[in-house]
């Protein structure tokens, strides 16, 4: 009797029933023949065994792919002995319970003090140019959220005290610092609000021109527009400058915790992870304060 390739009935599903991509039919079929490979001659793929698949990752990973790469392998073994257990060729998915090394979070790159200038040295006094100037400064001035800048109200800036209330994760409130430039840019743009209808959109800091509350994606849309305005190098979001805030704050005051109460972070983990403090840093400020590691610069 005739033995079934089955990785060859399987692109075969895959192309005429999944009606994938034929790019990506041929990683799910990279992925299956490299495991197929490390088995050696001795072992087949389809009655691989858990341990056999586990010994094959860890091999993998010893030879330097990368964790997104090992989870990309082991997606394509886990779909693929679904197929074969569909079919009843196999009884269970020896895949079925392994996992790949967790993968690290990128981070969002900052950008530098010249570029963040150069981004809001916007020359203009129409409305919408205003408007979009001051919700910049005001993202990069106080590091706020997209969602915490699109709900604020007019009440909620402070020009006497230079603060803005803000309405963080969880319904918890926060007053931030607003710094002077982005106070101005405020002004001017509050100065001529009165120009576009604002009827429907009540007491809302930044509105549109139908007269609505500014939405999250129009927010992003504007943010965008201005980055390739200003010929930036990067692709302009609300995050991007909210991560610019806190690197830049944190490179100046090197007060952790500080940055944490002006993100709005619960737990300071995620601000130290959030503005990719590094290691050496944090050694040093130890090394320089706590009593037992401190180091005897007489000797």
């Amino acid at each position: 009797m005739k033995q079934i390739n089955w990785l060859e009935t399987y692109r075969q599903y895959l192309t005429s029933e999944r009606q994938l991509s034929t790019y990506t039919v041929r990683n799910y079929l990279f992925e299956l023949r490299r495991v197929d490979s490390q088995l050696g001659d001795n072992v087949a793929l389809v009655a691989v065994t858990r341990e056999q698949l586990q010994s094959v990752i860890a091999g993998l990973h010893r030879k330097g792919l990368s964790p997104r790469s090992l989870s990309l392998c082991l997606s394509s073994i886990k779909q693929f002995f679904d197929f074969l257990l569909r079919e009843g060729v196999v009884k269970v998915n020896p895949a079925q319970t392994l996992s790949a090394p967790k993968q690290n979070k990128p981070l969002p790159k900052n950008m530098d003090v010249d570029s963040v200038n150069h981004l809001l040295s916007i020359e203009g006094d129409d409305p919408l140019c205003l408007r979009d100037k001051a919700m910049m400064e005001l993202f990069y001035s106080s590091g706020l959220r997209l969602a915490e800048l699109a709900n604020l109200d007019c009440t909620d800036i402070h020009f006497d005290q230079a603060e803005v209330k803000v309405m963080g994760k969880g319904s918890k409130q926060r007053i931030v610092p607003i710094g002077k430039m982005a106070l101005a840019a405020i002004q001017h743009w509050l100065s001529c609000r009165e120009q576009l209808p604002h009827a429907e959109a009540g007491d809302a800091l930044f509105i549109s021109t139908q007269g609505k509350r500014l939405s999250h994606r129009s927010i992003q849309a504007r943010m965008n527009k201005w980055g390739q305005e200003q010929a930036m190098s990067v692709k302009v979001h609300p995050h991007k400058l909210r991560h610019s805030f806190a690197t830049h704050m944190l490179e100046s005051s090197q007060d952790l915790r500080a940055v944490q109460e002006l993100l709005g972070h619960a737990n300071l983990s995620t601000t130290q992870i959030y503005t990719s403090l590094d290691f050496q840093h944090l050694a040093k400020v130890y090394d320089g304060a706590h009593p037992r590691a401190k180091k005897d610069r007489g000797k």
